[in-house]
Order: structure tokens, then sequence, then C-alpha cells
């Protein structure tokens, strides 16, 4: 009975290792899973900036400390360009324009002086306003060199009131070009005045 008994326990055990490397094999034989990659997170395309608007281009005359052109940013009102050219002058006449309007590239700003007129006065552009280049162009009131007193040729740009006598002195004039035969009226100054003036002959 002993042997009997030794021999079913090595039987067993043999069975057992026998179902161990069974195991064993049959893991080994089995393919190997595919590796897992992670892979970073999308990154947004990148978002084109918008152009920023240029600087506008203003000139800025009459009752101002610093008159001259000035770079504004885009949007910019008529109370800003006053502002860039040194604020108004102590006898400028605020009342009488409009400190509330939205400036455009290449614009004049001319601020009259107490008791005379505003040569350019700086209105809204209304939607019956003729355009020129895609802009809308403003009315311009201008002066008639044969016939604007001495107060009206002084509120020019460049122009005091000795060049304004000797303006009225040289009349009467055929072309706004005449004006360049005016003592104290070089080219540069010319340039200010050739499109604010006009020579229509008095009625």
């Amino acid at each position: 009975m002993s042997v009997l008994k030794g021999l079913r326990g090595y039987i067993g055990l043999s069975l057992i290792w026998a179902i161990i490397l069974g195991v064993a094999l049959f893991l080994a034989r089995q393919p190997s899973g595919e590796p897992i990659e992670i892979l970073p997170p999308p990154t947004a395309a990148p978002v084109a900036a918008s152009p920023t608007p240029g600087p506008l281009r203003v000139d800025v005359a009459g009752a101002v400390n610093a008159p001259g052109v000035y770079a504004l940013p885009a949007g910019s009102l008529v109370a800003d360009a006053i502002a860039a050219a040194g604020g108004p002058a102590a006898d400028a006449d605020l009342d009488r324009i409009n400190k509330a309007v939205m400036l455009q590239d290449g614009a004049q700003v001319y601020v009259p002086r107490l008791g005379q007129p505003a040569p350019t006065p700086i209105v809204p552009a209304m939607p019956s306003s003729a355009t020129r280049g895609g802009q809308a162009v403003v009315a311009v009131k201008l002066v008639n060199l044969n016939t604007a007193s001495l107060e009206e040729l002084d509120a020019l740009p460049g122009v005091g009131p000795s060049i304004a006598q000797r303006i009225i002195e040289g009349r009467p004039y055929g072309a706004v070009e005449d004006l360049l035969r005016v003592k104290g009226i070089g080219q540069v100054t010319f340039e200010k005045l050739k499109d604010l003036v006009t020579v229509e002959e008095a009625r």
C-alpha cells in the first residue's frame, strides 16, 4: 500500500508540473500586443493677426500752439488733433468747430481765432457727399483772393496781417498761382494755401 501511495503522489506531482509547463508554453507562444503610441494633443493652427490700421496724417493749422502735420491713431477726433498740436491758442474760438468729428487721412483741422472766420470748417461728411478715392470729400469754404477781407486772409495758415495786406495790394489775381508773386509767400506756404483759396471775380 505504501508503494501505491508513493506512486500516486509521484504521478500527481508530475501532472501538476505538466500543467504548469503547458500553461507556460501556451503563454510564450501568444503574439505580443502592439505597443501603444501616445500622441501629443493637436496644436491649434496659428491665427493670423488682423492688420493694425495705419496712422492718420492730419494737418493742424490756425489758432493752436504748435501748428503742423501730425500722425494720429485711426479713429482720432478733431479734439485729438488739437491736443497733438499743443492745444488751442489763447485766442482760439473752439465753439465754432465740431471737436467730435472723426478724422480721415490727409484731413486738415483749422482752428479759427476769435472774431475771424474759419476758412476750412470741419463738418461731418454726409452720405450724399462726393467721394474721391473711396473717401468722402468734406465741404470746404474757399477764400476768394480778390474779395476777401484782411481778417479772412489773416486766418489762412502761414499768412499774417502783413502778408494779408500784401495780398490785398496785389489784386486782382487771375490764378491761384499768382500768390507766388506776393512777397513772403514761398512754395511751402503756397502748398498750404492752394487748396483753400480761389480767384473768382467780384460780382
